[in-house]
């Protein structure tokens, strides 16, 4: 293998190719930029050498200083697996003649398939399925109205070098053509430092499958199966899972060999993904290739058995492939979630920066992996892609993965930022995502008015009322003693009642709680719960059972008034518990009237203003652009909720 290899990216992708180079006894060399210098990727490697400030491109993009380290520290291979700029594989051709690999396929692989344009056209010359479109470049928003209408709406524009649903917009009318022309073509450049953009027609209502392909510098190719991953927002994707529930074994085959095909025609040699949509006819059609490990390729591992990383290793080491495509197995099922440091009641999901107060990942549950780059202290910053893990689980059969996803959701311990946690839960438990009837445009369909959180039956009402009380009084009876002795020698003897009142949402609802040993009594509504736990209120993990039903739940947060934040089944509820004199009494206290927002616009995530499209003086008019915001290298447009003056 190599003695030393430079890992030039940050974050879980870097942290996962240093686990393999660690088994594999080669070295590691992580750049980092300043913002960085703690990061977990740094501390895993062998050496780390800063590149730059936090931008990205001044940083892990900064192709001059990652040169200058791989000569510095002598590492004889380079791993990439971000926005790779094709001045940069010039350099490392240069580099070649100096002995230093790039883990990866050839540049004219990357150049070819990195260019949305010229892939197509390559894929088309393969005899692979495309999507009917535009395949130059479109040079203007008049240019990009005219190819629209000839296409037929809703169209797709998308950035030529793009990914990661960077640089993409669906446009269903002229207007909307425009704008996103304006918007895709400034993220791309953005993001990609090309700003090239291609129009092809939008498929309605598609899944999104991809199949992995494996190929060695000797001419053999392997197809790794599929990835379902038509649960997206933003054209990002959210949940994964191996195999797909879609596919039949003659779809999935030809999917596999058209991939195949496409890789031999470019000379592919490394792992790959090609992505296709596949229709409610089973009808496939080439989307683009990604010339690098995906995000989701740990699912991929689960049902092979493979180590993608190794095999990635091995390749640009000159070794052939060990193995056939009748050695490739499907075995079990797995599933991945994306944990994002983002707010699901907004849009599904915008950033949220912070630092992690309190984190703990769910490794005791059996079957599960969690790739990630951050631990407790970390922090989630502007400048970088709010994801804090991916969150692997894997069972014998589908119900079996999701089963252990639900619990590992459910043990995840994530403070100090908002999280995507609740919407994670509730797709996988939604009845359509369990049968397999998704697309993607699964959120929007299931949740067309946004994402709420779970909603309550009566009995899981019943069941956090019950477990709310029997908190409360479990810290009060622990408020009472102090190392295994009362306060106050002369207190009264132990209570074992209490009449409360806890207010859920706008219901508020009389509560009777009585202990009987280590377990509660509670009546709620006119019906009895028993309730135990082990009740260790300092752990951030509360395992409870109610009436022989085990839940896991977390106590977020608490105050002296009685408030308390519970995450119940992925949701997070907000709860006031007080004593039936307390409550009576609370009826007095002035409420805080709410601020009137309406004549203020106020940014719903932290980001970089790019472009502000008012002055001083101006009349706007209800949904006018007032400015433009840039987050995680995606723009956002901000508009007036009001007719008014600025």
């Amino acid at each position: 293998t190599f003695e030393k290899l430079l890992i030039a990216n940050r974050g879980e992708i870097a942290c996962r190719v240093i686990k393999t180079c660690k088994k594999m006894g080669i070295k590691t060399v992580a750049i980092h930029s300043d913002v960085d210098a703690n990061a977990v990727h740094v501390k895993m490697a062998d050496e780390s050498v800063c590149v730059g400030p936090a931008p990205t491109s001044k940083s892990y993009l900064n192709m001059d200083a990652i040169m200058e380290v791989i000569r510095k520290t002598r590492a004889q291979a380079v791993s990439l697996n971000v926005s790779i700029c094709c001045s940069f594989l010039s350099s490392l051709s240069l580099q070649a003649s100096e002995g230093v690999t790039f883990i990866g396929p050839d540049t004219h692989a990357i150049q070819a398939m990195g260019d949305k344009i010229e892939s197509k056209l390559l894929a088309k010359n393969a005899k692979v399925n495309t999507i009917p479109g535009f395949d130059g470049v479109v040079k203007d928003a008049d240019e990009a109205v005219r190819i629209a209408r000839e296409i037929g709406y809703p169209v797709m524009i998308k950035a030529s070098a793009g990914g990661g649903g960077k640089g993409m917009r669906i446009a269903w009318d002229d207007e909307e053509t425009r704008e996103g022309f304006r918007f895709s073509s400034q993220e791309a450049a953005s993001s990609f430092g090309d700003d090239r953009l291609l129009i092809e027609k939008f498929i309605d209502n598609p899944r999104h499958i991809e199949i992995q392909v494996l190929a060695d510098k000797h001419g053999n190719a392997l197809w790794l199966n599929e990835r379902e991953c038509s649960i997206q927002r933003r054209n990002q994707k959210v949940v994964e899972e191996a195999p797909s529930t879609f596919l039949d074994p003659e779809t999935r085959r030809a999917m596999g060999e058209q991939a195949v095909a496409l890789a031999k025609a470019v000379k592919y040699s490394s792992a790959g993904t090609v992505e296709f949509l596949v229709d409610s006819s089973k009808n496939f059609y080439f989307l683009e290739m990604n010339t690098r490990l995906q995000v989701e390729h740990p699912v991929t591992e689960c049902i092979t058995g493979l180590d993608l990383v190794q095999e990635m290793i091995r390749v640009a080491k000159g070794y052939p492939l060990r193995h056939r495509q009748a050695d490739i197995p499907i075995k079990g099922w797995a599933v991945e979630c994306r944990v994002y440091a983002e707010d699901p009641y907004k849009s599904f999901g915008l950033p949220s920066i912070g630092r992690l107060s309190q984190y703990q990942e769910p490794l005791h549950v059996p079957n599960v992996r969690v790739d990630s780059g951050i631990q407790q202290g970390s922090d989630i910053s502007i400048y970088y892609d709010p994801m804090i893990s991916k969150l692997i689980t894997y069972g014998s059969n589908r119900a079996e993965a999701l089963k252990r996803m639900e619990d590992a959701l459910d043990n995840y311990v994530i403070r100090g930022v908002a999280h995507n946690i609740s919407l994670l839960r509730e797709v996988i438990v939604h009845p359509r995502f369990v049968q397999g009837d998704i697309s993607t445009k699964f959120l929007p369909e299931v949740y067309p008015d946004g994402f709420k959180g779970h909603k309550l039956t009566d009995l899981e009402r019943r069941e956090l009322l019950a477990t709310a009380a029997s908190l409360y009084v479990a810290e009060q009876l622990r408020s009472q003693r102090f190392l295994g002795t009362p306060r106050i020698p002369i207190a009264k003897s132990k209570r074992s009642s209490w009449e409360l009142s806890v207010r859920l949402g706008d219901g508020i609802y009389p509560v009777a709680v009585s202990k009987n040993g280590s377990s509660f009594s509670v009546e709620v509504d006119g019906m009895k719960l028993n309730v135990t736990s082990e009740w260790n209120l300092a752990s951030p993990l509360l395992s409870v059972t109610i009436d022989g039903t085990q839940r896991t739940v977390q106590r977020i947060s608490r105050n002296a008034s009685g408030e308390t934040s519970i995450q119940f089944l992925g949701t997070v509820y907000k709860l006031q518990i007080l004593t039936k004199v307390a409550a009576e009494l609370s009826k007095y206290m002035p409420e805080k009237a709410a601020e009137d927002t309406s004549s203020i616009l106020r940014s719903p995530m932290p980001g970089t203003v790019v472009a502000v499209s008012v002055k001083p003086g101006d009349t706007v008019s209800e949904g006018q652009e007032i400015c433009v915001i840039e987050a995680m290298k995606m723009q956002n447009s901000m508009i007036a909720a009001k007719t008014g003056k600025v």
